[in-house]
C-alpha cells in the first residue's frame, strides 16, 4: 500500500502534520498511542491465552496391537 512513498513525501507528511498538531501535542499523542497499542497487545494475549484455557486438550488414544 505505502510502497511508492518515498523520502519527499514521508517529509511532506511529516510537515502537513506539524501545522496540524503543533510541535508541543506530537508527543502527547504518540504517548497515547503507545499507551493504545500497549493495552491492545495486553489484551490480544489475554484472547489468547483464554482461548488456550478453553480448548481442552486433544484426546490421547492407546494404540493397541
Amino acid at each position: 500500500m505505502f510502497k511508492n512513498l518515498g523520502a519527499f513525501e514521508l517529509l511532506i507528511i511529516v510537515a502537513i502534520v506539524l501545522l496540524l498538531f503543533g510541535g508541543k501535542k506530537i508527543p502527547e499523542l504518540m504517548k497515547g498511542l503507545g499507551r493504545g497499542m500497549h493495552e491492545f497487545k495486553k489484551a490480544s494475549e489475554g484472547a489468547h491465552t483464554d482461548e488456550a484455557a478453553a480448548t481442552p486438550p486433544p484426546a490421547q488414544t492407546t494404540d493397541t496391537k
